[in-house]
């Protein structure tokens, strides 16, 4: 077997069961405590707001959704055996950004920390949002190089769910940093390593076509 296979079939198993186990973990927020988990930081005034609640279990509920269905985007046999499916997964994928990307935008200015993190968030917000809409604009012009690259980079920022989650208790537990400190590094590190990453990606396995015709 190639070594570009090998770590391929790594790559994708190790996206798939962290894309799976994040994309879950929204769940844990049913009957839940307005107070407690990811709200338990938040003043007790906002979590009054139905309006900023809304947009908070919008935004981790349908980015959860995302996590889920956008993996499967990148398996190849789903794409040559199933190509209907893949296209319906790949529309609840660009629904749920739609949706919790807008909502993350939204809630983003009252991000824990400041306004470090609350434009690291935005940020996150609004190249989600903008990737996502690109690789829809060019699969709809049957431009299938140019989709497949936006999509890499769509879902490199969805990621941001996993990295995110990975770095805190790293910091926190090993770098022994308190979590507002953590919080305020962590909102920009969860998202911009993954678009270089992504873009690395890009150039490492996708040739340079200008177009591909959907046939």
């Amino acid at each position: 077997m190639e070594i570009r296979r090998v770590q391929n079939i790594l790559g994708f198993t190790f996206m798939s069961v962290f894309a799976i186990f994040i994309g879950l973990y929204p769940l844990r927020f049913i009957g839940l405590p307005y107070n407690e988990g990811l709200l338990g930081s938040k003043p007790s005034a906002l979590l009054e707001s139905s309006l900023y609640l809304t947009g908070f279990y919008a935004h981790i509920f349908l980015g959860g959704l995302a996590l889920l269905t956008g993996f499967t985007q990148f398996y190849p046999k789903l794409r040559r055996k199933r190509l209907n499916l893949h296209r319906n997964l790949g529309k609840v994928y660009l629904i749920a950004v739609l949706l919790s990307g807008t909502a993350g935008l939204g809630i983003a200015y009252f991000a824990t920390g400041g306004w470090i993190p609350a434009i690291g968030f935005a940020g996150l917000a609004v190249a989600w949002l903008f990737t996502t809409a690109n690789a829809y604009a060019t699969i709809r012009k049957k431009m299938v190089d140019a989709h497949q690259k936006w999509m890499i980079r769509s879902y490199a920022l969805c990621f941001a769910a996993v990295t995110l989650r990975i770095y805190l208790p790293l910091f926190i537990a090993g770098f022994g940093m308190e979590f507002i400190d953590a919080y305020k590094i962590i909102a920009w590190l969860c998202w911009v390593p993954n678009i270089l990453v992504a873009e690395f990606l890009i150039v490492r396995r996708l040739p340079s076509r200008a177009k591909i015709k959907i046939q």
